[in-house]
């Protein structure tokens, strides 16, 4: 099992930054990626980026350039660093963790997630 705590997020005014964290705990060992989707209002759940163990990153057309993916191995936690920001980057934005398994190898799905963390991008 996977515990994860996020912080960051509120109001911020549109051209803005935000720096969101993640932190993990439990068996962190097993942990193959992390990433960061988002929901807002009325949409579906999307990728809005990843990293593997390895250090791979991914991100969605929408955030390239203005969000950067990272972490740190040694407090296992990862962060999203969001610049520029844009009132449809409006949402709620949930941190993920994959453990290592058929489910992330074949299939790229999530296995824990986070509670969610609102952040509001005012025009």
């Amino acid at each position: 099992q996977v515990q994860l705590v996020e912080s960051g997020g509120g109001l911020v005014q549109g051209g803005g930054s935000v720096r969101l964290a993640c932190a993990t705990s439990g068996s962190t060992f097993s942990i193959a990626a992390m990433g960061w989707y988002r929901q807002a209002p009325g949409k579906q759940r999307e990728l809005v980026a990843s990293i593997t163990d390895g250090g791979s990153t991914n991100y969605a057309d929408s955030v390239k350039g203005r969000f950067t993916i990272s972490r740190d191995n040694a407090k296992n936690t990862v962060f999203l660093q969001m610049n520029s920001l844009k009132p449809e980057d409006t949402a709620v934005y949930y941190c993920a963790v994959a453990a290592y398994g058929n489910k992330w190898t074949l299939f790229h799905q999530y296995d824990y997630w986070g509670q969610g963390t609102q952040v509001t991008v005012s025009s």
